[in-house]
């Protein structure tokens, strides 16, 4: 059969959305169900945090490998191929999790999901540009996100409830988590089948014969040492690393608080509830509080929103020092703490986005942003990796007062980082 050149005769809608699903699952099962699994299956709050955070290096370091997808075949082929050993990792950590050894083998598969994931990243996003006009980007844009938003609510949500259901239904945590992780092996194959299929072959996504390696590395060298030179550097890394200092330590300690029984300082939730207060009522929040962040933005402009958005994105976390100390039963109270937190996380972070466009203005914008967002993921990671050590020393009341006390940089940053759109 022959496959289309022209964008034109494949429409964007039987591709984008599973596109951006495809592309936001594997980051919420790796940042996220990982760390559910795991303490369903008996690890410590300070192997989850640490074994976890290190799986965020592949966003961190993927700007050193992005030219390689723009030199070496095309990125439908990347896509295709990423996608792929993807689905070879669900189905690994399938396959291992009723095995002796299943911590170290998961946590590999674990790791060539989150590389692959990565560099499907680069690919989609560039295929993304390349297969779209100007103006089919911008129509685009806003499906993108949601399906892209609701693979989060897939991933935290429904397959951590399916897996709930499971364990009630079998009485077998791990074969619960593992029929779990074969169902999305198929559900992802198929997403892969169908890209295979449909996605367009557009005349510009072909690798680059032309341009030698030595070349290559000195234009990305230029680039990425240009970023170094910005005035007010300091500032701009202060913030990008501080911003979430909180709530990277936070997100690896609340789906184990809300698991733990009260015994031990957690409420004692079921993992199908968790799935359902923190996976999809939780998403839905940060998704409006997202919203509302651009709305807002949109209107009144960044320098207006930046200090109300970094008290909006760390205040919230006073709630879990609440539900520690008073461990309340009502699932609704514990619901409306969970979705207040995230709704103030979703209109928070509108800012973080924003100053990352902003810095990234002038030359090589899509390079310094791929920079930027490696920092944005390297302020997730290392703090995240003492995070349940540091719990487990506090116990969990005290642990939410840290990462309150932990909150304080982010807001300083933010002041700081007004002053400097201002004057830029």
């Amino acid at each position: 059969m022959r496959h289309p050149t022209n964008t034109r005769q494949i429409s964007p809608w039987s591709w984008i959305p599973t596109l951006y699903f495809a592309e936001g699952l594997p980051y919420v099962v790796v940042m996220t169900l990982s760390v559910i699994l795991y303490k369903r299956l008996g690890l410590s709050n300070a192997e989850i945090a640490l074994y976890t955070s290190w799986l965020y290096l592949p966003w961190t370091i993927k700007p050193l490998w992005s030219p390689i997808v723009d030199l070496l075949r095309s990125k439908r082929w990347w896509i295709v191929a990423m996608q792929s050993l993807i689905g070879a990792g669900l189905a690994g950590v399938a396959f291992f999790i009723p095995t002796d050894w299943w911590i170290q083998a998961s946590l590999a598969c674990f790791w060539v999901m989150a590389f692959s994931s990565a560099t499907h990243d680069i690919a989609a996003d560039g295929f993304y540009m390349t297969a779209l006009p100007t103006e089919g980007q911008s129509l685009f844009v806003g499906i993108r996100n949601t399906f892209y938003r609701l693979a989060s609510i897939f991933g935290q949500g429904v397959l951590v409830m399916l897996a709930g259901w499971l364990e009630v239904h079998t009485g077998n945590i791990a074969l619960a988590w593992s029929l779990t992780f074969y169902l999305t092996t198929a559900l992802f194959i198929g997403l892969t089948v169908w890209h295979g299929f449909v996605l367009p072959r557009p005349i510009g996504d072909s690798h680059r014969p032309g341009l030698a390696v030595g070349a290559l590395v000195r234009e990305f060298g230029g680039t990425f040492s240009s970023f170094f030179r910005k005035g007010d550097l300091g500032l701009i890394l202060f913030f990008l690393l501080t911003y979430r200092l909180g709530e990277s330590q936070l997100v690896k300690i609340v789906s184990p608080f809300l698991l733990d029984h009260p015994d031990q300082g957690g409420l004692g939730l079921s993992t199908a509830t968790v799935g359902m207060i923190y996976g999809t009522v939780g998403v839905v929040a940060l998704l409006i509080g997202g919203i509302v962040g651009g709305w807002v933005v949109s209107r009144q402009g960044l320098k207006r929103w930046m200090l109300p958005m970094a008290l909006a994105i760390n205040l919230p976390d006073l709630l879990y020092v609440y539900l520690a100390v008073a461990l309340p039963q009502d699932v609704w109270v514990i619901t409306g703490c969970v979705a207040i937190e995230q709704l103030g996380y979703g209109f928070g972070f509108t800012a973080y986005t924003l100053f990352l466009i902003h810095i990234a203005a002038g030359r090589h914008p899509a390079a310094h942003y791929a920079i930027g967002t490696a920092f944005m993921a390297l302020g997730m990671m290392l703090p995240g990796m003492p995070a349940g050590w540091i719990q487990e020393q506090l116990g969990y009341t005290w642990f939410f007062i840290w990462v309150c006390v932990c909150t304080l940089p982010g807001i300083v940053a933010a002041v700081w980082a007004a002053k400097k759109i201002e004057t830029t």
